[in-house]
């Protein structure tokens, strides 16, 4: 009996032993499951409810419509999830579904990209105006799922939980894009689908890609073969950007590429299938001489080139069109004949940045013309010419947008403006009434150095991550309505790889999803950090190569009294310990610690070896900074490298 007493008593000690550790878990992993919710571009409102749905092999998604858009984003998302999980979803109603719900009656406060997500224990249901809108809320459900859903092969061992939440998200601007400079270095077919994939993961929806420049010409033109024979490929150089000898005589030109018209329109396609829209850039007046290199009766001195290969001083060549010459607009003309037909954005992007005037000064047909128009100056001309491209643009159906330089002489008057030389053309442009794409160097620029340049490939200019987050596109003395949006730009001078660009893009661009999505009362530094760190994984099981330069110390020098100068260490991520030395040798977290007062450099160093710690381990790269660096950056009244 005592027997049987104390086996009962133990039954019942395991019996609520066993529940409180199911208690436990149960609580720890719904605890872990709110603080999963790491989605970027944060929605609008996130509210995270008890339990979680679990995605398996008998999950179905199915749709309240036969709209072929909402069919193809129901076939893409069914082609991710068997990618990573191995599952093949049911497109039939399941006890634990995705329903796409495609309102009958809209709701005026989705507008027409919103959405609501509602998961369940039982089931995920999105709510949308337009297909849009779902494919933006099934990139959500991504992002709630674990980070080897975004992997490119079967992960076996994972539970494919996600947390119950509600969730209802608009984006705050129209225009979310980033370019990509196809010109300076030539990215294959299945590179630009790949840089697609990963734009629609922080729902951009505009891919604006710079197809012709100096330095080469990447799109098929029916009506002018010599675009693609001649001016699509140059001689091969290798090295730093800007330093690149011309080509010599007889040299072959293997280096380039180019689009067919059946790649553009395959291009075209998979990124409508991702709700991405191609904007397509022809450059001109200037940034023409791989145009002026197929046909030389365009430039001013109908002198023959060569497609530049990377080397110094545009100005040199000329490189930009004869607006005197009647010919260079019948050129124009069936060039974006055929980019009208073939792209079907309603913008066509015209460039007219950088035009360097002195060849247009000494041009006989250039001075006639200004004469004839009764035009001031050579900035004048150039308002002549875009004025005179857009009316060639409309009678194809499209719009002209430019980067800032057209306003320079008067600006068109339907143009869109691209302020990229800072926030005050598109400042001035909008206070015109004309509408505004915000793209400032200064903060949207992916080729700039993204952390120190001692610890980056070379490039110019500095963009930090915390620069491009904190960057907001409304200037408080412009009306929102004239600012369609903004984008970030990687022009490839320096980006010679598909992996580089990669590396150059990202995070940067995940940032900037935020500031063009987000609403600006969400936006918090500290938080995106977090929400970012819970990212990286999604990009290393994608196989996406990314900055980690957040992580690095940042040096910064100030005069000190009785002293050459001291030097601050800090970094973009806070709470990191930062560990150096000065004799050479590499620091680790047996070196001395900054303790934040400014260090000095003993006498005869010449060098400072940083490196940042986290919880005992090496998190950021070692940064090795000279002191003659730290002594011309003193003199520098901005940090532009």
């Amino acid at each position: 009996m005592k027997k049987n007493f104390r086996n009962n008593c133990f039954t019942k000690r395991s019996f609520l032993l066993v529940c409180f550790i199911a208690f436990f878990s149960f609580t720890t992993f719904y605890a872990k499951a709110g603080d999963s919710i790491s989605i970027i571009p944060k929605p609008l409102t996130v509210q995270v409810e008890n339990g979680h749905f679990v995605l398996n092999n008998f999950a179905g998604i199915t749709a309240n419509t036969s709209n072929e858009d909402v069919k193809q984003t129901i076939e893409w998302f069914t082609s991710q999830i068997a990618t990573s999980t191995g599952y093949h979803l049911s497109t039939k109603k399941s006890s634990n579904g995705i329903s796409l719900i495609l309102n009958k009656k809209a709701d005026t406060s989705l507008h027409d990209e919103g959405y609501t997500l509602k998961v369940t224990p039982s089931n995920v249901i999105i709510n949308a105006n337009k297909p849009a809108g779902l494919f933006y809320a099934l990139q959500t459900v991504l992002q709630l799922l674990p980070p080897q859903i975004a992997s490119v092969s079967e992960v076996k061992n994972v539970s494919w939980i996600m947390p119950c939440v509600e969730i209802k998200d608009v984006p705050r601007f129209g225009w979310r894009g980033l370019m990509l400079d196809v010109s300076r270095h030539f990215f294959t077919k299945q590179e630009v689908e790949e840089y697609i994939d990963q734009m629609a993961r922080y729902k951009y929806n505009t891919l604006h890609l710079h197809l012709a420049d100096d330095q080469g010409w990447r799109i098929e033109i029916k009506s002018l073969p010599e675009l693609t024979k001649v001016g699509a490929w140059r001689v091969k150089r290798t090295g730093r950007w800007g330093t690149f000898l011309p080509a010599l005589a007889g040299e072959p030109t293997p280096d380039g590429g180019f689009y067919t018209q059946k790649d553009m329109k395959e291009i075209i396609k998979y990124a409508q299938d991702r709700f991405i829209s191609i904007l397509p850039e022809i450059d001109v007046p200037a940034h023409s001489l791989a145009l002026i290199a197929s046909y030389p009766n365009l430039s001013c001195t109908q002198l023959p080139y060569s497609v530049n290969a990377g080397g110094k001083g545009y100005e040199r060549n000329d490189n930009v069109l004869c607006i005197g010459n009647d010919s260079t607009f019948s050129m124009l003309d069936k060039i974006f004949t055929e980019i009208a037909a073939l792209f079907p954005n309603p913008y066509i992007h015209i460039g007219g940045d950088e035009a360097y005037k002195g060849f247009w000064d000494q041009c006989p047909k250039c001075q006639k013309r200004m004469a004839e128009e009764h035009l001031k100056n050579v900035d004048e001309l150039q308002s002549y010419f875009v004025k005179r491209v857009e009316k060639i643009v409309e009678l194809k159906g499209k719009k002209l947008i430019g980067w800032d330089e057209i306003l320079e002489g008067g600006l068109a008057p339907n143009a869109t403006v691209m302020s990229w030389r800072g926030m005050s053309g598109g400042i001035s442009a909008a206070k015109m009434g004309h509408h505004v794409v915000m793209t400032p160097w200064d903060y949207c620029y992916l080729d700039l150095y993204q952390g120190e340049p001692e610890g980056e490939p070379p490039t110019y200019g500095l963009c930090r991550l915390s620069d491009s987050y904190n960057y907001e596109p409304v200037p408080d003395s412009v009306d929102e309505k004239y600012i369609l949006g903004g984008q970030g730009n990687l022009w490839t001078e320096s980006v010679p790889t598909f992996r580089h660009a990669e590396y150059m893009t990202w995070p940067r661009a995940i940032a900037l999803s935020e500031v063009y999505w987000s609403a600006k009362s969400n936006k918090n530094w500290s938080d995106f950090v977090s929400r970012l760190e819970q990212q990286f994984p999604r990009l290393d099981a994608a196989n996406i190569k990314y900055s980690r330069s957040m992580y690095n110390p940042i040096f910064e020098p100030a005069r000190i009294k009785n002293s050459d100068f001291g030097v601050t260490l800090t970094s973009e991520v806070k709470g990191l310990d930062i560990y150096y030395t000065f004799d050479q040798t590499n620091p680790d977290r047996f070196s001395p610690k900054f303790d934040g007062k400014p260090i000095q450099f003993p006498v005869g160093a010449t060098q400072l070896n940083v490196i940042t710690y986290r919880d005992g381990k090496p998190i950021g790269e070692q940064i090795n900074m000279p002191k003659d660096v730290l002594i011309k950056r003193l003199d520098q009244k901005r940090h532009v490298y």
